[in-house]
């Protein structure tokens, strides 16, 4: 059981888990990839990344935000994160996979908690905030014999347009005694909720276990962390924790993938990925859930297949073969999702989902 009986278990968990078949039914319409290569940092002496993947993004006034993971470097790999503007014509048209793009790095190690690296970023809205939360390799990284290898950090964007910054506010941190027992905490995103701050994250325990959960913010301390600068970000103890879902029996480990679509009445439209146990392949399923704070979490359906598995060359071949690792979606209109993921730990993919089929899925899969 590992640490299982630590958390309390989301309702329709257990039920949801049950449905799930390792098989595949990909809903996802491919519209774009940007290659390293065709990217150019403005910031940076050496132009091209060597690797620009696990992209979140946001969209405003139709122009798509990325923000990109980037590898200058393959020794210790180090990652920094990089924004760039692509207009959504180009989306629209299929010119983002052949045009050349701009960017500027926006996230570089610079604290305790990201000194060896900012990794797979979630960019979202938090009111009329712009955040992004991401994963920090800390100064624990390389030390095997040491806890919290990885923590997220939340940044907030300051300022506008071409100028606007990051600031890297707050880093979260389970309570002890469960705090000395993290080895990595990640594929995290804050969502404000019926007047409630849930923070989705995934946990991997000194068990070797990993552990999909969403846990509790206080209010108070997240918004005097965005409002207040400090030299470091502050770390503020997550609370309530909820373990949502265990992997199905032909998967490793699941973990969230893009912050998740609100769709009214406290109802969450949520991707996450799955892991397979026979070659280790990255896919992608959604899960439908709902948040009241007398109920707290609870799951009503999970897509019974998966949505989208590697199948093109540039999600089959390159540093990690077979992944697909979504860190960005945003609602387009009633109809459409638009998709940023990683495309084998080489290249960013855009794609765009059907809600209908999407909802229809979850309608198969829904928990009594």
């Amino acid at each position: 059981m590992g640490y299982a009986g630590f958390f309390p278990r989301a309702p329709g968990g257990d039920e949801a888990r049950g449905v799930r078949r390792s098989e595949t039914v990909d809903i996802v319409s491919r519209v774009g990839v940007l290659s390293p290569k065709r990217l150019f940092l403005s910031n940076y002496p050496v132009g091209n990344p060597i690797a620009a993947f696990n992209s979140s993004l946001a969209v405003e006034d139709g122009v798509v935000l990325l923000h990109v993971r980037v590898i200058v470097g393959y020794y210790k790999y180090v990652s920094a994160i990089a924004e760039t503007r692509v207009f959504m014509e180009d989306v629209e048209s299929g010119d983002v996979s052949i045009n050349y793009y701009a960017g500027r790095i926006v996230v570089h190690p610079s604290t305790r908690y990201d000194v060896w690296g900012a990794e797979d970023p979630r960019t979202y809205r938090l009111g009329d905030r712009l955040l992004m939360t991401y994963t920090g390799r800390t100064r624990h990284y390389f030390d095997p014999g040491r806890r919290e290898r990885t923590l997220p950090v939340t940044a907030v964007r300051t300022g506008e347009g071409e100028e606007a910054a990051w600031r890297k506010a707050f880093v979260t941190v389970m309570p002890q005694p469960l705090r000395e027992h993290v080895v990595t905490d990640k594929n995290a995103f804050l969502v404000k909720v019926n007047g409630d701050y849930l923070f989705f994250h995934r946990l991997h325990m000194d068990d070797d276990r990993f552990y999909l959960v969403v846990s509790r913010l206080d209010p108070r301390e997240v918004e005097e962390a965005l409002s207040r600068p400090g030299a470091e970000p502050r770390e503020i103890v997550l609370r309530d924790t909820v373990l949502v879902m265990e992997p199905a029996p032909f998967e490793q480990k699941l973990g969230w993938a893009a912050p998740p679509i609100q769709l009214g009445g406290g109802r969450l439209l949520a991707l996450i990925h799955g892991v397979g146990r026979s070659m280790g392949v990255y896919r992608v399923a959604a899960t439908l859930l709902s948040y009241s704070r007398s109920e707290g979490v609870t799951v009503e359906a999970v897509t019974p297949t998966y949505i989208m598995e590697p199948r093109t060359m540039y999600e089959v071949y390159g540093d990690r073969p077979y992944t697909v690792f979504p860190c960005g979606a945003w609602r387009l209109d009633r109809r459409r999702l638009l998709i940023s993921y990683g495309a084998a730990d080489y290249m960013t993919g855009l794609g765009l989902i059907n809600l209908e089929k999407l909802m229809a899925l979850l309608d198969e899969g829904r928990v009594d």
